[in-house]
């Protein structure tokens, strides 16, 4: 890893200025009094050359973390003029109705602070070069809001046209409204703020002349429009959108006073503490140098696998990477967060007292690990660049949403998915910080097969957009299909290295039964029943959540009413809080079985494709409805997960049934076809594979690759090529939300609770996650179909239960979306 970027460094503290103007600057503020005690500094307000300077400082530490990754090698400007615009980015607010606003509750300025600061651009750095100017300009005037919005949502082209009365707005104003100054920007407090910035910077102060600040600030403004206003080369594009990210990010780390971490979980030498020697396929992984695509069974190690790989490029990549782990489900991240915090190394003393925590403590605290929580994460982020510096309850929010939205990004491990990566192509100030963060990444995409061709070819999009960023991609799973690893490496630029286990490295588990009945057949039912009986533990999977509460009804209170964990029902559609003390019921209870462990233990587990990735399960027995190929594969996966049962391999039955809802018939059909071709019923790993070949030289296997180039390409065209960088490109969210098919929303029965939770001095909309729940887009549209998802989360009164979760079809959209969310799709 290399050493401190240059613009992380040398950034001693500026000389000290006269006693007078430090008195003048003293009363110069960024941010109001804080009355919450988020940010440390409760009872105080925070000086502008205090929140300047600790923006600067927060730039350095981004430089330092992300380098000169990917397209940013060429730009070697970028970094030294992204702590410069952090620096700068809020000098506007120097004028003084907006210290009006800060100081008197209730008083609103009603201009744009980060206008004003273009003219303190030309006093300091008008001499740039063109192109370092106008990606200064970029970075201080439009760290708030857009330039231009085919909208009319606010945008500061719209704000001021060319006609605005720039003298009044900035400079003397003869006649001003009620509580407002006839001048803004005081001369000797002008003189000490601009001798304190070429103080910070080692300059000289800087003449005025005779141009005033408003002719500044026009001018600069003018000529931001000139350089951003038209479409620019998609790779400027790129850039200035890194940029823009740079700077907010920055903003919000010093506004939250939550600094980025330096630590990272994942240990250098990771296969090296494992207990056992790992297998060879972890070995090659943790090898390989660049892009990686590994094929092994599942429970092999393919999760260890891809720690190794990550923390064999650590040494190679600039700044200091970070670790992204996607997940196919957003149900599945808590789960995999919780086992990451668990396996990965803590920050030293990270579990608590000054001088540090002892190594128990640290090891019960477990490493810290970033999540990114759905709509919450979205709430958090508008939010968070929305103005911070009016004193009243929304200052509140405000300060919580800046200290949530750090919580995004302070880690150097989180989990997600891939939508919520994807967030960062409709970039803006909003979201442009998402997609800084994913530069000098390494991404590891678990169980990449869990996705239909359309949102796979999008996958394949950002794989390209992440190798730009200089990102290094690995694709681990159980189930990839020829075609599938044929496109991710034509997809990439670079190498890719592509591993599978060795035969024979998993035992055979199951013994396959093809039945062409319904799993809800009294025919099928009977064999459960049978296996309960004989006091197996059994695993249902069905397709669709209407099924899988249909069959827990049904068989729940023949099993044990005694045993409250004896019947468990596992899906989407339970709040995330009632989910997650589900998942733990069921790892307790049927968590990987060890080597001479009782032969039955009981139990019924009824899910969907949730069980499919992250947790660790174990059982007896299973059945499942027919379902694409990779699908019945991984759920056969939970069923003697190691091999360690004492009967050898275990039934595992296939239901083919009469409804292919909700996958396409075709690939049913294709999977079908395969099931019955392969040699059997002894499933192996060779078996699965020959699976997959079989589907995928079918007519639908060809149709699927077809539609996956043309996915890859018109996403990345649509949506990852930024030629316009500065448009609002929030209707994006709407075309993206659709395309990966799933939005949150509330219970009407829990507003209260998520208000309480989310508003108020001590509530941010992180802590309302909880309650959320996923349903599809389609679902949810049909519950409203005159308006849209506007800042709201959904609010459905519909039945629900912790034991059953969410019942759809009796659902109805209320009138009144609750306030302060935004869009519900990440």
């Amino acid at each position: 890893m290399n050493g401190p970027h240059p613009a992380a460094a040398g950034l001693a503290a500026g000389p000290a200025q006269n006693p007078a103007q430090d008195r003048i600057l003293d009363e110069v503020w960024a941010k109001s009094v804080d009355r919450s005690g988020r940010t440390g500094r409760v009872g105080r307000a925070e000086r502008l050359t205090e929140h300047s300077r600790a923006t600067w400082v927060a730039a350095g530490t981004i430089a330092d973390r992300i380098g000169s990754a990917g397209v940013l090698a060429g730009w070697s400007s970028f970094w030294p003029l992204v702590t410069l615009a952090a620096l700068l980015h809020d000098a506007g607010k120097v004028a003084e109705g907006f210290q009006r606003q800060v100081k008197l509750r209730g008083h609103r300025w009603g201009e744009r602070h980060e206008v004003l600061s273009l003219a303190y651009v030309e006093l300091l750095a008008g001499g740039l070069p063109p192109a370092d100017l106008a990606l200064l300009l970029a970075g201080v005037g439009l760290h708030h809001r857009c330039l231009r919005s085919e909208s009319g949502s606010g945008a500061l082209r719209d704000l001021y046209p060319e006609s605005a009365a720039w003298e009044r707005i900035f400079g003397y104003h003869p006649d001003p409204p009620p509580g407002q100054p006839n001048g803004q920007v005081p001369a000797p407090r002008h003189r000490a703020l601009l001798a304190w910035y070429a103080g910070q910077l080692g300059l000289a102060v800087p003449q005025d002349g005779q141009r005033r600040l408003w002719q500044r600030a026009r001018d600069q403004f003018a000529r931001l429009r000139v350089a951003w206003d038209a479409p620019v080369d998609p790779e400027r594009g790129l850039v200035a959108v890194l940029f823009q990210g740079a700077v907010t990010l920055a903003d919000h780390s010093a506004s939250a006073h939550v600094p980025l971490q330096t630590h990272l979980p994942l240990r250098p030498d990771y296969l090296a503490g494992f207990g056992r020697r790992p297998y060879p396929h972890q070995e090659r992984a943790a090898a390989t140098d660049g892009h990686l695509v590994l094929v092994a069974p599942t429970g092999s190690g393919k999760t260890e696998a891809g720690l190794g790989w990550a923390a064999r490029q650590l040494p190679a990549m600039p700044g200091r990477p970070r670790v992204v782990w996607v997940l196919p489900y957003r149900a599945s991240i808590d789960a995999a967060a919780t086992r990451f915090a668990q396996d990965l190394r803590p920050a030293p003393g990270q579990a608590g007292a000054p001088g540090g925590a002892s190594a128990e403590a640290e090891a019960e605290a477990g490493a810290d690990i970033g999540v990114l929580h759905g709509s919450a994460a979205l709430s958090v982020l508008a939010d968070a660049t929305e103005d911070d510096c009016v004193p009243t309850a929304a200052d509140a929010r405000g300060a919580g949403a800046r200290a949530g939205a750090m919580r995004l990004f302070a880690q150097r491990f989180r989990v997600a998915t891939v939508y919520q990566l994807l967030i960062g192509a409709v970039a803006g100030p909003r979201y442009a910080s998402v997609l800084l963060e994913q530069a000098n990444s390494l991404i590891v995409l678990d169980e990449l097969h869990a996705y239909d061709p359309q949102t796979f070819g999008r996958i394949c999009a950002a794989m390209r957009l992440w190798e730009e960023l200089g990102s290094r991609v690995a694709v681990v799973s159980a189930t990839l299909a020829p075609p599938m690893v044929e496109l991710i490496r034509e997809t990439l630029r670079h190498p890719v290295s592509v591993h599978r286990a060795a035969a024979g490295t998993a035992p055979d588990r199951h013994r396959l039964v093809l039945d062409e009945r319904p799993l809800t057949d009294p025919s099928s039912l009977a064999v459960i029943r049978e296996w309960l009986a004989d006091g197996y533990s059994v695993l249902l999977v069905a397709n669709t959540v209407a099924t899988a509460q249909e069959l827990y009804r049904v068989l729940a209170p023949e099993v044990d009413p005694a045993d409250p964990d004896a019947t468990l029902l596992l899906h989407s559609r339970f709040r995330a809080r009632d989910r997650a003390a589900i998942e733990r019921r069921l790892l307790a209870r049927h968590g990987e079985r060890r080597p001479g462990q009782s032969a039955r233990r009981g139990g019924l587990v009824v899910a969907t494709q949730a069980v499919e990735v992250s947790l660790r399960l174990d059982f007896d027995r299973g059945a499942t409805e027919l379902a694409p190929i990779e699908a019945v594969a991984q759920r056969a996966g939970r069923v003697n997960r190691l091999g360690h049962h004492p009967e050898g391999a275990v039934p595992y039955r296939v239901h083919r049934g009469e409804r292919p809802h909700p996958y396409p018939p075709d690939a049913l059909d294709a999977a079908w076809s395969a099931l019955n071709d392969a040699p059997g019923p002894v499933m192996s790993e060779q078996t699965v594979d020959h699976w997959l070949t079989l589907a995928y030289r079918t007519d639908w296997g060809r149709r699927w690759a077809e539609q996956a180039r043309h996915s890859r390409d018109a996403f990345g065209e649509t949506f990852l090529t930024f030629t316009e960088p500065f448009t609002d490109r929030t209707e994006f969210l709407d075309g993206l939300r659709e395309s990966f098919d799933t939005v949150e929303v509330l219970l009407e029965a829990d507003r209260q609770e998520y208000a309480r939770l989310t508003a108020g001095p001590d509530g941010h909309a992180l802590l309302g996650a909880g309650l959320l729940i996923p349903i599809s887009y389609r679902q949810w549209h049909t519950l409203d179909r005159t308006g849209t998802i506007g800042r709201g989360i959904p609010v459905v009164d519909a039945p629900y239960s912790p034991e059953h979760g969410l019942d759809p079809d009796g659902t109805h959209r209320t009138t009144t979306p609750l306030p302060s969310a935004e869009d519900t799709v990440l």
